[in-house]
């Protein structure tokens, strides 16, 4: 660090890092500071360098944690920082590039330093470092809480400096830093109750920011605002080639390469959600802070202002019982949440959304235009085996929500489309949303029928097609095949597991020492499955019989399908339905409540992965029980 641009390789001999992490006390006046922040540091462009900058610094960042209790560097080192922002947005609307450049390294070195603190040390430990008196030469509760005014610092610099080109890399370590305070999580297998970073957020001189900082996080996933171009230098190139100068302008230019190209866990380079790193890292931020658990006196106020936000064209006044509220452009924020659903984070989002906030899920089922939302969600299912199990689970429960509404399943069969390019097993140059979304769901059930077996999914799927069949109409020919199929596979599926429980029984009368495989379960879960089916098929005939020549036809095609289990003592009642074409049986299906044992090691996970520049050694993380694929 320091004047001159500083390699991976350098970091441990660096002598502005070593008396950063000495014996020896700096004051926040000492003008080491501006010399310590004058480098130009070659960003961490993989995963691996990212390793390899934590490596080498493994050093300094032990000697920091052994000697800060004695020495308050790290303290002097966030005044230092808190001071300079109080002129970062004169700054910034001064175009003063250096003065930002500085503090922007400051933010840089104490998020490096933050997270190993926080790897290596319980939030207890941790807050004792930001409770240091240089004058008295030891700890004080009384003091200045740094850890809570940089807290304030980093949400008032998020919400406050205007997004400029020479401002977008502030901007982006401010959030990263804020995910870094909060990443506690990871390093704990049971979920957090009670945190110190928790506290601070939730009330205090935090809380006035929290619809501001939830707004601003927002607008950052709408605008999707890219970095500034790789090799646009922000200082003019000095004629010797070495100067201070032009050592940021190529630090600049390659740290844009390693946001532009993703960190840790990336599966591809040129991922989409990663063309924006500020998009990216505000979308994880949100999560984090929507999934925080309770306060034990007051609800998580960031959970609050996600579920009562408003239209901009919403006119009406907010009920004083509700705080944070705030409006933002509802439009905007569809046709973001329809580009993005590539990434499981966007896709969790359009969850949440749906599922807590009563204003958007309103507009969005009142949207002429549902085929835009609807579409990138089917993709995602018909890709189920590059997809993992959360965002496939997600994308699903997404449409369960959806098909809760009966406008909502009856718009969908009004809407045609033409050519679907991504559906391959067969060509269709025309065919209604409702028919596709059928085709698809069929699909993945018979997916996971062969694959995966999970029952949740099964049920989600089967109560989705459920919800919309009492609104079918005039499916595609396709669509009454494919549901007439899945039935049959069911039904041989039955017989198969009827057929080897029966043979096994028989085994067992002559030889009592082996033991019988579980064959009543598997039994219970198809003749659920296959319950459901016909439950399906029921409502469809007795709502709409003649809406759906194509779905009769299949079913007269392949009536010998449903003799077997008209006397079946577990559907007689649902097939005399279907035989005397009985009044409608109503029923509803809705999503069931998920807990918070699944959503924060998900959104975590999620942070884990997608975070970039920010990398966590595997080895120390504990929180991580489920399935990571």
């Amino acid at each position: 660090m320091g004047s001159n641009s500083s390699r991976i390789g350098d970091l441990p001999k660096n002598e502005y890092l070593k008396k950063l992490s000495g014996t020896e006390s700096i004051s926040e006046n000492d003008p080491f500071w501006n010399q310590l922040l004058s480098f130009s540091f070659p960003a961490p462009t993989s995963s691996t360098e990212l390793k390899l900058l934590e490596e080498a610094t493994i050093s300094v960042c032990r000697s920091l944690v052994e000697n800060n209790p004695r020495t308050g560097n790290l303290g002097a080192l966030i005044k230092v920082f808190l001071s300079r922002t109080k002129e970062l947005k004169l700054s910034a609307e001064c175009q003063n590039h250096i003065f930002i450049w500085q503090t922007h390294n400051a933010l840089f070195i104490i998020c490096c330093l933050l997270k190993v603190f926080i790897c290596q040390m319980s939030e207890e430990e941790l807050q004792l470092h930001f409770t240091y008196e240089e004058k008295s030469g030891n700890y004080s509760s009384d003091s200045e809480d740094l850890l809570e005014e940089l807290l304030c610092c980093l949400m008032q610099l998020i919400t406050d400096i205007p997004l400029l080109d020479i401002t977008y890399e502030i901007s982006v370590e401010a959030i990263s830093t804020m995910v870094v305070f909060l990443s506690c999580q990871l390093f704990h297998k049971e979920v957090l109750r009670q945190s110190i970073s928790h506290k601070y957020l939730m009330r205090g001189p935090c809380l006035p920011y929290t619809s501001k900082l939830v707004k601003t996080l927002l607008y950052n996933f709408i605008r999707q605002e890219k970095p500034p171009p790789p090799g646009a230098h922000v200082f003019p190139q000095q004629s010797d080639g070495g100067g201070l100068l032009y050592g940021l302008a190529s630090g600049v230019a390659r740290l844009w390469t390693v946001f532009t190209l993703g960190g840790v866990g990336s599966k591809a380079a040129a991922s989409p959600e990663l063309s924006s790193p500020l998009a990216n890292q505000s979308l994880l931020l949100l999560l984090v802070l929507a999934n925080l658990t309770d306060a034990s006196d007051a609800p998580n106020p960031y959970r609050q202002a996600i579920m009562s936000f408003k239209n901009t064209q919403d006119s009406s006044p907010f009920p004083s019982s509700i705080p944070h509220a705030f409006q933002i452009n509802f439009n905007s924020l569809y046709t973001a949440l329809c580009e993005q659903q590539t990434s499981d984070q966007a896709t969790l989002l359009l969850y949440t959304l749906l599922h807590q906030n009563s204003n958007i899920r309103t507009y969005m089922l009142a949207r002429t235009d549902m085929e835009n939302l609807v579409l990138p969600i089917l993709e995602i299912l018909y890709h189920v085996e590059e997809r993992n199990s959360h965002h496939v689970y997600m994308a699903l429960i997404i449409l369960l929500i959806l098909t809760e509404d009966d406008g909502f399943n009856r718009s969908i069969h009004e809407v045609i489309l033409k050519n679907i390019t991504w559906y391959s097993e067969r060509v269709l140059t025309e065919i209604s949303l409702g028919s596709l979304l059928i085709l698809v769901v069929i699909r993945t059930i018979q997916y996971n029928m062969t694959r995966t077996r999970d029952k949740y999914l099964h049920t989600n799927c089967l109560a989705a097609l459920a919800n919309m069949s009492a609104q079918f109409r005039s499916l595609h020919q396709y669509a009454a095949q494919r549901i007439i199929s899945l039935f049959s596979l069911l039904s041989k599926k039955h017989n198969k597991v009827l057929e080897q429980a029966t043979q096994s029984l028989r085994g067992s009368l002559s030889s009592n020492d082996v033991p019988l495989p579980d064959y009543a379960q598997d039994l219970n879960v198809i003749e659920e499955v296959i319950r459901m089916m016909l439950e399906i098929i029921n409502s469809c005939l007795t709502n709409s019989l003649h809406h759906n020549p194509n779905l009769v036809y299949a079913l007269l095609y392949k009536r010998d399908l449903f003799e077997q289990f008209r006397t079946h003592p577990s559907f007689q009642d649902i097939m005399q339905n279907i035989d005397l074409k009985f009044p409608e049986l109503k029923f509803k299906y809705v999503e069931e409540e998920q807990p918070e044992e699944f959503f924060i090691p998900y959104v975590w996970s999620l942070v884990y992965n997608s975070a970039v520049g920010l990398y966590w050694n595997p080895q120390d993380i504990q929180l991580f029980t489920m399935d990571s694929d």
